[in-house]
């Protein structure tokens, strides 16, 4: 039979080990230049997640996309009531983002509201790698607002999706 205080110390360690991996502490900066239908398009992001578990720390994120004629932008932050669901499966740790009141925040930025009314973002951190996937066409404008990308945590590099 165990001893109850080891069972407990067992206990402890197993929890902080869980704890450990639904951090999150990432900040970028990308930038990428493409041709889309003949026109040169610039995809520029920069921002910081830092996520213990289902609590916000930091977020912030700044999400371009330049035309030769015209651009886009939407930035999304602690203020627009950003709410943290944390997800473990094996060795990859995820969070949903999503707002309390995304009519709310949109109406704060100046925008009617006359789109869909949710905004998600969902993180996956797998090993080095934080994939960043954005479903959030209710926050600015009526263009999907931010882009889709992965950010290798160590190295900082960026890969856009295509």
């Amino acid at each position: 039979m165990t001893p109850p205080i080891l069972v407990l110390a067992l206990t402890l360690s197993v929890t902080s080990a869980s704890a450990l991996a639904q951090q999150l502490d990432a900040r970028f900066s990308c930038s990428n230049a493409r041709t889309e239908a003949g026109e040169k398009t610039i995809y520029a992001d920069s921002g910081e997640f830092r996520l213990n578990g289902s609590k916000i720390e930091a977020l912030r994120w700044e999400s371009s996309l330049f035309r030769s004629t015209h651009g886009f932008d939407c930035s999304i932050d602690q203020s627009d009531g950003p709410l943290a669901e944390a997800r473990e499966e094996g060795s990859t740790a995820s969070w949903r983002i999503s707002l309390k009141d995304a009519p709310a925040a949109r109406f704060q930025r100046g925008f009617d509201f006359g789109r869909r009314p949710n905004c998600t973002i969902r993180l996956e951190r797998d090993g080095d790698t934080l994939n960043v996937k954005p479903t959030c066409p209710a926050l600015c404008g009526s263009r999907e607002n931010f882009t889709e990308f992965s950010v290798d945590l160590k190295t900082g590099q960026c890969r856009y999706e295509e």
